[in-house]
């Protein structure tokens, strides 16, 4: 079984080449958000515990994002590994997830990073905003506070994976097509 993480700042389009991955590679794509969404849709005691403290205004803690990310790897049938998007966001949950699969003799295959330059991210951003109406995106200080959070809050897990030896970096740069080519050279080497 295979287990990336797929990393990237926002606009870099891991949204847009996550699908194709999934496609190709036969992966789950377990996006947190969805996840969430879903568990609360289906009313599963997870789903309940997460609904109980997304309506009282509170964050849902680590224990029931990672109890429902193991759930699904438990639960997903028919897969040849799943692609992690939005798990990890820190150290301790890294050595979570790596807990979790070590359990099961298993460990993270690699985490991808598409990257693209900061400035390509306020363009790619602003574009979306435009297209999609999304007035949080429209604000260029909402956009350099969003690469300041992205910045802070990743580097430290791209160092941990980079001193594992299972961190990639992909150029986001270029067309959808271009970074596809991309991420499947580097895949087809898994």
């Amino acid at each position: 079984m295979k287990y990336y993480i797929l990393f990237g700042p926002p606009g870099a389009g891991k949204g847009t080449q996550a699908g194709a991955m999934a496609e190709r590679y036969n992966l789950c794509h377990i996006s947190t958000g969805e996840l969430l969404r879903s568990e609360i849709a289906a009313g599963t005691e997870l789903g309940k515990q997460a609904k109980t403290l997304i309506d009282a205004g509170n964050l849902v803690p680590d224990e029931v994002v990672e109890s429902m990310i193991e759930a699904k790897f438990r639960s997903t049938k028919g897969v040849d590994g799943f692609l992690l998007d939005g798990f990890p966001r820190t150290i301790a949950q890294a050595k979570v997830l790596d807990e979790m699969l070590e359990k099961h003799g298993e460990s993270v295959t690699a985490c991808l990073s598409i990257m693209i330059p900061d400035a390509m991210v306020h363009e790619r951003i602003s574009h979306r905003a435009a297209i999609e109406g999304r007035a949080d995106d429209a604000r260029p200080e909402i956009v350099e506070n969003r690469i300041r959070t992205y910045h802070a809050k990743t580097e430290p897990i791209i160092r941990y994976y980079k001193d594992a030896e299972k961190y990639c970096e992909i150029d986001g740069t270029g067309s959808i097509t271009e970074v596809h080519d991309r991420i499947f050279h580097l895949m087809d080497r898994f």
